[in-house]
């Protein structure tokens, strides 16, 4: 029930922005089963390792063009939420909002660098080489002699889920940011609702002096 209330306390602009951020929380942690042998684990990563990374990561990357244009809708929304919550904004607003925006346009450079990149090359199969002239395939390894290489089978797919790790913190963050914003909304409605209530208190107060008041002098 308490779920409920809060949720009616909410506008459907700031109720979009939770609902797309735990949208892109919830397929980040479908792909933690995938990353914990790559970044979580002591022991090296095995053949079997890497073949499963890389199916799930192909299949992801060969899926229906339906999924994606999805997914970049709902990041489309969940950004035009916060600019529309940042027009004509208050103190709360800009602090609040405006920081989530920063931390959300962070995990989308997040996304459009790091794994949009890797997945076309795991994609591809071809680590060691560039995707596009000029392009390399998730990052570089500085080699001997200011030489730069692109990065291996290895390091590109811990890229990649160190780059899932990184876009789930910044998420988190931005819920974290949206839930103190809504606490403290709805602390200063709390306080202000009381100053009114005994404001009338006080009124009603004064009216029943001055009745008993007149009531004496007319007496």
């Amino acid at each position: 029930m308490a779920l409920f209330a809060c949720l009616r306390n909410l506008s459907v602009i700031e109720l979009t922005n939770r609902l797309a951020t735990s949208f892109f929380l919830g397929i980040i942690f479908s792909l933690f089963p995938y990353d914990y042998p790559l970044l979580w684990t002591a022991s090296t990563p095995s053949e079997a390792n890497y073949q499963t990374v890389e199916a799930h990561l192909r299949f992801l990357h060969n899926s229906p063009p339906v999924i994606p244009r999805i997914l970049h809708i709902v990041i489309a929304v969940g950004l035009l939420g916060f600019f529309i919550k940042l027009y004509k904004p208050s103190e709360s607003n800009m602090l609040f909002d405006g920081a989530s925006l920063v931390l959300y346009m962070c995990g989308f450079v997040v996304y459009m660098a790091n794994i949009v990149k890797g997945l076309r090359v795991v994609s591809g199969g071809k680590y060691d080489v560039e995707l596009v002239e000029g392009e390399v395939a998730v990052g570089v390894k500085g080699g001997t002699g200011g030489e730069e290489k692109p990065l291996g089978r290895d390091d590109s797919l811990k890229v990649l889920a160190a780059s899932n790790t990184i876009l789930a913190l910044v998420l988190v963050g931005v819920l974290v940011l949206q839930t103190g914003q809504w606490y403290a909304e709805r602390k200063q409605t709390q306080e202000i609702e009381q100053i009114r209530k005994d404001k009338t208190a006080a009124n009603k107060g004064n009216g029943s002096t001055q009745r008993a008041a007149s009531a004496k002098k007319k007496a």
